[in-house]
């Protein structure tokens, strides 16, 4: 088992894993901009090696990128498959050499999820995952109903809410969990459960509404772009599903279930070091000048439900206009404070927020 941490190993695992394949290689894409990545896969086929690219049928701001990929592997005689479009999304990211090495992945193969985001990627020759990935992979590839094996793989929709149920109830003493968003209802009353049975929680992240029992921090200095779990320090999850209603129920999105005590540890380190971090950031916000607090409200305020953005800013700066008033402040000073949160605070949520409206929208409309 060895396990991959981003930024930090950068693409270069992904490039001699593709360069040592004998046989084949099998990758399922979402999103992908690493050229080193493509023409490793081009350079297998001149050897010889049977290439298939199972590309998402549809990544909404990523779609063009996608269909030129698929033109270039194409012309370099990868064969390429396309998703169904039955899913909300097609979001998992994994890889097989030779059949026999199996790369479970939480970031995209892209610049910014490798070299500017913390996140992780395992590879292991297990032999009931392997076993179990190349059959999801064949099940998607020739668009198949694919039904679970195993519990070691975790798949959504198929197996994921009930085995990642079970993995935080079996939780005794902790539970450490990267997770860009937490909001499911069950998966929470499952986590305040173990906040009362003792276990101490700690989330790296976001938690929906105000949850005292899960104490949730952000990710300092960083981009958060991984869905991992370290259970009692020995078992660890990781994915590409959030413990969010719509990864673990309406889209395709793919972990792995492990135990192995060296890797949990190496998790655990990373993350004490973000978690402290991430404590000493939430203690400068905190300490603030009331201006700053200010000018970030006006900043969610706007974000909070784009499109459109005119409307929100002339509400926002209402709300707050008696705050304002308060404070002795000169116009043009206010303005490049709010212009400077505003530039943070959409360049952090705004795709989140626009994908999900999108991913609701197909939602009501698939049920109606």
């Amino acid at each position: 088992m060895k396990l991959l941490i981003q930024p930090g190993d950068g693409v270069l695992p992904l490039v001699k894993g593709i360069a040592a394949a004998r046989r084949s290689v099998q990758i399922a894409i979402f999103r992908f901009d690493q050229r080193e990545i493509e023409r490793a896969l081009a350079n297998a086929v001149t050897r010889g090696v049977s290439v298939t690219a199972l590309i998402a049928h549809t990544n909404r701001a990523g779609e063009e990128s996608l269909r030129q990929l698929e033109l270039r592997l194409l012309a370099a005689g990868v064969t390429v498959a396309r998703t169904a479009d039955e899913l909300l999304r097609y979001h998992g990211k994994w890889m097989i050499i030779d059949g026999k090495d199996l790369y479970v992945l939480a970031f995209n193969f892209t610049y910014p999820d490798i070299e500017h985001s913390r996140s992780f990627g395992v590879i292991t020759r297990n032999r009931n995952a392997m076993r179990e990935a190349s059959r999801l992979f064949e099940c998607d590839t020739t668009r198949q109903p694919y039904e679970a094996g195993t519990d070691g793989l975790v798949v959504s929709p198929v197996n994921a809410r009930q085995v990642l149920a079970r993995f935080i109830a079996a939780a005794k003493k902790e539970l450490l969990i990267y997770d860009p968003k937490v909001s499911d209802e069950a998966m929470l009353r499952v986590l305040r459960d173990r906040a009362k049975a003792g276990v101490k929680l700690r989330v790296i992240g976001r938690v929906s509404e105000r949850q005292p029992e899960i104490p949730a921090h952000k990710l300092a200095n960083s981009r958060l772009h991984t869905r991992t779990m370290v259970r009692d320090r020995c078992w660890v999850f990781i994915g590409s599903q959030s413990l969010r209603e719509a990864e673990l129920d309406a889209r395709r999105e793919v972990g792995l279930i492990f135990r192995d005590s060296k890797v949990a540890q190496r998790i655990c380190e990373t993350f004490e070091a973000d978690w402290a971090a991430a404590e000493q950031a939430a203690e400068r916000t905190t300490q603030e000048e009331p201006a700053e607090r200010i000018a970030k409200r006006v900043a969610k305020a706007i974000t909070k439900e784009l499109p459109p953005v005119g409307p929100l800013v002339d509400g926002a700066v209402q709300e707050l206009a008696g705050e304002l008033s308060e404070m002795d402040l000169a116009h043009s000073e206010m303005q490049q404070m709010v212009k400077g949160a505003v530039k943070d605070a959409v360049r952090e949520v705004v795709k989140d927020v626009l994908e999900e409206a999108v991913e609701k929208t197909r939602g009501l409309q698939n049920g109606a």
